[in-house]
């Protein structure tokens, strides 16, 4: 039996560029009402350390291992 193809609807049919046009409103949108979060350099840093397996780029290099920005 043949796979049914499915017709886009509503946000899947639009334009690509009309797709981000909307949502770049609803960003300014969430920045504007201040529900919008900004990592500091901080949270940054520790998030990027827990993409690693929880390993951090110090442990990695100390090891002697190349430390990569793919996350694994």
């Amino acid at each position: 039996m043949a796979p049914v193809k499915k017709s886009l609807r509503g946000f899947a049919a639009m334009d690509p560029a009309q797709q981000r046009r909307i949502a770049s409103e609803g960003g300014r949108a969430a920045h504007a009402s201040g529900n919008a979060h900004e990592f500091t350099s901080e949270e940054a840093r520790a998030a990027g350390s827990k993409s690693r397996g929880g390993k951090g780029a110090k442990a990695a290099t100390a090891q002697g291992a190349p430390v990569s920005g793919n996350g694994g």
